[in-house]
């Protein structure tokens, strides 16, 4: 037998593969339909079923107080996470990815942590910690300090669960980009400053931007761990979710589907623009491994 017909043809990304076309092909065909019938065909039914009345019903929805009241908690809430977890992302990477220090296997598994706990329980974390009956409960109220059931807290949440996702994309990142050039930056003069604004910060600013995106979508849209600490106070502790899954309770199917599109609307987003940033990691990951070469 022929040695391409053993190997196969060469994908796009240098891979040989030996399995038929037809197999090739059934695979595609199934992933594609699992795809439609699993992501979009409910997010066709959102949109769908948010207009089902019309535009002015639709606008008419959105207008309501205590919708506006979600989408603005909803925009605080990430508002405040996202920078902290860029903060945090940036540094935790520069330290993992530059330096070797005792406990460095410690801090990786910290910053996964979020991923393995469910957002429920560590929404009821924070309530054994903050609230009444909780460890700090009573100075937090002798001091007229309230962190569970109002933004506080739902604050709190959020940024736990969302807090690994800027880390966790660029530490692989900057691993594969190694040491060399900030070495070469900092043997030149440069500060550490100047070596991180003008050296790391450009080759990593795709990852930044991936990682920033999954955070504020994530914020944008959890559920589970907010709707433990937020209490849903109408109008001041209810986000975007909390809004919909009470619209939806309430049988307001046309006006929790039309709040529900915002979440629908941010997805879309989300995705084309981390299309963009994967293409453009992609690129960055290929030239580090070129320069390797």
């Amino acid at each position: 037998m022929h040695a391409t017909k053993i190997l196969g043809h060469k994908g796009r990304g240098g891979l040989n593969v030996s399995e038929p076309a037809a197999v090739r092909w059934l695979l595609v065909a199934a992933a594609i339909a699992f795809l439609a019938l699993f992501l979009i065909l409910p997010l066709c039914a959102v949109f769908s079923q948010a207009l089902e009345k019309g535009w002015d019903a639709y606008l008419q929805a959105l207008k309501e107080p205590d919708t506006l009241a979600a989408i603005r908690l909803t925009l605080i809430t990430a508002a405040f996470c996202v920078p902290l977890n860029l903060f945090f992302g940036v540094v935790a990477s520069w330290v993992i990815t530059k330096f070797n220090f005792r406990g460095k296997s410690l801090l990786i598994t910290l910053i996964d942590l979020p991923f393995s706990v469910s957002p429920v329980v560590s929404g009821l974390i924070y309530v054994l910690i903050f609230g009444l009956q909780g460890w700090l409960g009573p100075w937090l109220q002798e001091h007229d300090i309230k962190i569970i059931f109002a933004v506080p807290g739902i604050v709190l949440a959020t940024l736990f669960v969302t807090f690994p996702f800027v880390a966790r994309e660029l530490i692989p990142l900057m691993e594969a980009q190694g040491r060399d050039e900030e070495e070469a930056a900092l043997t030149l003069g440069a500060s550490g400053l100047q070596t991180f604004l003008r050296v790391t910060l450009p080759n990593i600013k795709w990852g930044i931007l991936y990682g920033v995106i999954l955070c504020n979508a994530r914020a944008m849209g959890e559920f589970g761990a907010v709707s433990v600490v937020s209490g849903h106070v109408r109008g001041a502790t209810n986000t975007v979710p909390l809004q919909v899954e009470i619209l939806y309770n309430e049988y307001s199917y046309a006006a929790a589907f039309a709040v529900a599109s915002i979440l629908g609307l941010l997805a879309l987003v989300t995705l084309a623009v981390k299309t963009v940033a994967e293409w453009k990691i992609q690129q960055t990951l290929t030239g580090a491994v070129r320069k390797g070469n």
